[in-house]
């Protein structure tokens, strides 16, 4: 069993003493659990505290739906959406993660209070987002990636899952490190989902202990996504709707946590919280 020891910290983040929770808000139209529902910027605010009552650690807000064959969304409407909420909640004092592939959304978050960047593809996306991070001296999420929404899946082909994604994962970091983002505020994150089938999500889950091998906190985000869909469903039904997997996503949760994970990353907040809390009383009394 993992000791918490091993989950590392992040510097500039608050340190828990358990495998964290980052509840998502996507302020969206069209993301594939919860799109439309916290649109408004009010309402996104509103979820985002509930979501923190509920045991949330930190909020993740994104503006833009990441979902297999998505299309992107202009810079602008991405930063009317997203910049309102992150300040509406950092005013309420909640610890707030930013979702954006652009530079300058990131740059205006973290003017607006926030104090993580989670960034889908590793700063790939957008030339200018590593100097930004850099710059500002803010935490970085680093998650394995090969391409946009649109073409995703047809990029799923590996040699072997678990060492490609540790290598391509290990590249990035040092060009991240390399493009002057402090090494301690790097987070990892496998990309689950991402350019990723049902077996090779699977199979990197089962060997999270290999990603932590790379010596950074490990964000976990697994909530509601196709695989496990795909997994409930069985052979001979169909998967059944996002908002119907949250049961299979707190039971990623406590694998998660018991493979020595920093965070996890979920929409619905209350059953997560309640596993990593599990998971920290039965390590603390093994």
């Amino acid at each position: 069993m993992s000791t918490l020891r091993g989950r590392g910290t992040v510097r500039g983040l608050p340190e828990w003493d358990r495998c964290a929770v980052m509840g998502v808000v996507n302020v969206t139209p069209d993301s594939f659990s919860d799109g439309g529902r916290w649109f408004d910027t009010a309402a996104a605010v509103k979820h985002g505290l509930e979501l923190v009552a509920e045991g949330a650690d930190l909020i993740d807000v994104g503006g833009e739906s990441t979902r297999p064959g998505a299309s992107r969304v202009d810079e602008d409407e991405e930063l009317r959406r997203v910049v309102p909420v992150v300040r509406g909640l950092v005013s309420e004092g909640v610890a707030v993660s930013v979702d954006t592939m652009r530079a300058k959304v990131a740059e205006q978050s973290v003017a607006a209070g926030a104090a993580l960047v989670n960034d889908v593809s590793g700063g790939l996306a957008d030339p200018d987002m590593v100097p930004v991070v850099a710059a500002a001296g803010i935490p970085f999420v680093v998650m394995h990636w090969r391409g946009f929404s649109a073409s995703m899946n047809s990029l799923a082909v590996y040699d072997d899952v678990v060492a490609d994604v540790v290598t391509e994962l290990r590249r990035r970091m040092d060009a991240v490190v390399a493009g002057g983002v402090a090494p301690e505020r790097i987070v990892i994150d496998p990309g689950l989902g991402f350019s990723k089938n049902t077996a090779q999500d699977l199979t990197l889950i089962a060997h999270l202990d290999d990603l932590r091998a790379l010596g950074r906190p490990l964000l976990v985000a697994a909530s509601r996504k196709r695989f496990l869909g795909q997994v409930l469903a069985g052979r001979d039904s169909a998967p059944p709707p996002a908002r119907e997997r949250d049961a299979a996503t707190a039971a990623v949760s406590t694998v998660s946590a018991l493979a020595g994970a920093w965070a996890v990353r979920v929409h619905e907040v209350r059953a997560s919280a309640d596993a990593v809390r599990v998971v920290r009383a039965v390590e603390g009394a093994a």
